[in-house]
């Protein structure tokens, strides 16, 4: 199975070698594990080499076959930490929207620096209710989803007490073309950016905005990304959630931070941009 970033692929093979120093330790070879499971024996090689994903069934009947069923928990609970690493969006909304937004909120309650770049959206902590509810109703309908759009945007508000509360920080850099893209009709767009204005003066929060007219030949767009701490990296993909963890991926996308960043106008220069945005929606509806 290949794994959607190299995170996941090393925490995968981490596992495997676990796995390979049991065997090991039991004093069994591949072909004599495989046998006592009923495998093919190039499945052991594959489990131990990280080249496919173990099942918690096959996890249990390697313990068993190696003579500690009492390790089997641990290493599963291994296997659910890869596969937290990507989750399909599918599998996070099955039971409906607002699930998805509550599995965030101890990451968002023990983090003190966040670092978010959206090429697109308005991210979640300074989104409005109005905003809000027009993002997961649209995502609700896309994909067929349990109507609880409501009480998702309730939870997604909540979350949000984090920006003016303790010491958490927030450094943001969006594109300006996210000022411009219309969600929810000119009201909400327009309550959405005099919202923004706000939030860009408290002290928690550094908005940057990276000009429409910016020469992008070294430093383009990239996909949107959350850094937690420079612990963690979240990105959201069409199709699931990816967990960064590795040192050499978080140092990447703290470097990409770091030149967005340079692109980007801040202070008065950024509150002009936003103003400027207003100004368009409200000579457009009128």
């Amino acid at each position: 199975m290949k794994s959607q970033s190299s995170s996941a692929q090393q925490a995968l093979a981490a596992l495997g070698t676990r796995l390979r120093e049991v065997r090991i330790d039991a004093g069994l070879t591949g072909r004599a594990l495989a046998k006592r499971a009923g495998w093919h024996e190039s499945k052991v090689s594959r489990i131990e080499y990280g080249r496919i994903q173990p099942s918690p069934d096959d996890i249990r009947t390697w313990c068993l076959c190696s003579g500690v069923p009492e390790q089997t928990a641990e290493f599963v609970a291994s296997l659910r930490a890869v596969e937290g690493m990507f989750v399909e969006w599918r599998r996070m909304e099955s039971t409906g929207l607002r699930r998805a937004q509550e599995v965030v909120v101890p990451l968002w309650e023990r983090t003190r620096s966040f670092h978010i770049y959206n090429p697109r959206l308005i991210p979640g902590p300074i989104q409005t209710r109005g905003y809000i509810a027009a993002l997961l109703d649209g995502l609700r309908l896309r994909r067929g989803l349990l109507d609880d759009v409501e009480a998702a945007v309730q939870v997604r508000v909540d979350k949000q007490h984090v920006v003016g509360e303790g010491d958490h920080r927030f450094a943001i850099v969006l594109e300006e073309s996210v000022l411009r893209f219309p969600i929810g009709g000119a009201e909400v767009m327009a309550g959405q950016l005099g919202h923004l204005l706000a939030v860009s003066s408290l002290p928690s929060v550094s908005l940057g905005i990276i000009p429409l007219g910016t020469d992008r030949s070294r430093t383009w767009p990239v996909e949107g990304f959350w850094m937690f701490d420079e612990k963690q990296v979240n990105v959201e993909l069409v199709s699931g959630h990816l967990t960064i963890t590795q040192p050499h991926e978080l140092k990447l996308y703290k470097d990409i931070f770091r030149d967005l960043s340079g692109q980007a106008v801040f202070g008065r220069e950024a509150r002009a941009a936003i103003t400027s945005a207003i100004d368009r929606l409200d000579h457009d509806r009128s």
